[in-house]
């Protein structure tokens, strides 16, 4: 059900893919809540990918973009800018990739090339966005900037991997620029460490089958799927969580704060 929480709010939206997507979910869900959007994901992931198809239901636009590139960052932000004709109001973040993962390297054995990338794709590319949106002053007051984050970058998650670190440097990156562009304009920064969700990347992980189902099992509430995120992003670009930055949220159903324990069932 839609209540117009974005009504005439404009942003970009990083990393849908197809259906599977948490990016196309939000996409969707921020255009029914009145929003109008740029799509952006690599040049390759748009060949690859089914955006158009998103594109031409979301009456949106695509700009093609390597989220390591400053250079297509900039490129990016100016012509959503000129898109919207000024400064717009939230930015998706949901961009990730190992491919010490995609290579089954264990953590103790990573490829450091591979580990340097996936830093940069998953990390170092949302502090060049940050950046880069700062700069161009690209971002209304009381704007919004949301990343994607996962537990493991609190605790560790065995099969994750180098990907856990670089959420790790993605969370430290939030909060420091959170506290930058909130004094700046009031533009709050903020994670989501959602549930493990049936991604076409997450099914790259290891192990991925038993992560889903031992997490729905100890979550009091189940899993949050790719909606349930898309529904709790949709709150975080609204005028409703103006005084909530440089935080990491958890849309989990509760399993970050359990103890999973043999005897606890019922």
């Amino acid at each position: 059900m839609a209540n117009n929480l974005l009504k005439g709010k404009k942003g970009i939206i990083f990393g849908a893919l197809n259906e599977q997507s948490i990016a196309w979910k939000v996409a969707e869900r921020v255009v029914e809540e009145g929003a109008s959007i740029v799509l952006t994901n690599t040049p390759v992931s748009i060949k690859f990918g089914t955006i158009q198809e998103l594109a031409q239901k979301t009456g949106s636009i695509v700009v093609p973009a390597d989220a390591t590139s400053v250079d297509d960052l900039s490129a990016l932000v100016d012509a959503a800018i000129e898109h919207f004709g000024g400064k717009f109001d939230f930015v998706l973040h949901a961009v990730g990739m190992s491919g010490n993962l995609r290579k089954g390297k264990p953590y103790q054995k990573l490829n450091y090339d591979f580990y340097a990338k996936t830093l940069d794709v998953s990390a170092l590319s949302f502090h060049k966005l940050l950046q880069t949106l700062y700069d161009k002053d690209a971002l209304n007051e009381w704007g919004s900037v949301v990343a994607l984050s996962y537990i493991a970058a609190d605790r560790v998650m065995p099969g994750y991997n180098d990907m856990a670190d670089a959420k790790a440097v993605l969370q430290a990156i939030a909060r420091n620029f959170g506290y930058l562009y909130g004094r700046k304009c009031h533009v709050r920064v903020n994670t989501v460490s959602q549930s493990p969700t049936a991604t076409t990347a997450g099914q790259g992980i290891a192990g991925m089958d038993k992560m889903l189902a031992f997490a729905d099992e100890t979550s009091p509430l189940g899993n949050a799927s790719a909606l349930d995120c898309a529904d709790y992003v949709v709150t975080l670009f609204s005028d409703l969580t103006r005084k909530v930055t440089m935080q990491n949220l958890y849309n989990d159903g509760g399993f970050s704060s359990v103890l999973p324990y043999p005897e606890m069932k019922e």
